[in-house]
């Protein structure tokens, strides 16, 4: 194991990982590397664009600049923390060979913390949840469940330790918080389209 963590968070957040990584199945082989592909979401990002014209008409292009921008912050960040960090991935840790359940072999780059797929989704979510307050009923329960079903997929495939969906989580949600009060002080946006859902 790397010396990133103590050891005794070492040891647990590996035996939770394996926990959770070992209840795997064939089914949920298919349905977990379906919801981690990037491309499987697109229905979903254009729904989205349609609920921020709907709520902004022709000022949307402003939150979606903002998400982009956001995205692209915890991205980088997050990239950036693993090459500090240098934590393996717990498919490329030697000591768990044998022991990770992987699909068709997928595992991604050597490091691990944090997780880039948590901290955008969560960050994501946060930005449009606190831009778009009419429609909050809606979102909302959208927004949780493709947060954590992309942050579970990222451990059931054995890309991600929990502890670096946890730091992912953080860091979108710092990144979040930080770019939503940029782009409100920078222009006021105020849904005024649409009804509260």
């Amino acid at each position: 194991m790397t010396g990133f963590l103590p050891d005794w968070l070492q040891q647990f957040d590996t035996e939770l990982f394996l926990r959770i990584n070992g209840w795997n199945s064939n089914t949920c082989d298919v349905l977990f590397k379906w919801l981690t592909y990037k491309y499987s979401w697109i229905p979903f990002y254009l729904w989205l664009i349609i609920e921020l014209v709907r709520a902004f008409g022709k000022k949307a292009w402003m939150t979606i600049l903002a998400a982009l921008v956001l995205v692209t912050a915890t991205d980088q960040l997050s990239t950036a923390m693993k090459n500090r960090s240098m934590r393996l991935r717990p498919c490329h840790e030697p000591t768990l060979i044998g022991q990770v359940h992987t699909v068709d072999g997928a595992c991604g780059g050597r490091y691990g913390f944090v997780s880039s797929h948590a901290a955008n989704t969560i960050a994501l979510s946060l930005l449009l949840w606190i831009l778009l307050p009419l429609r909050r009923k809606i979102l909302g329960p959208c927004f949780i469940l493709y947060v954590l079903f992309n942050g579970y997929s990222r451990i059931y495939l054995g890309a991600h330790y929990p502890l670096d969906v946890l730091g992912g989580w953080t860091l979108g949600l710092l990144c979040a918080y930080a770019i939503s009060n940029v782009a409100i002080r920078i222009k006021p946006l105020n849904p005024t389209h649409g009804t509260d859902l």
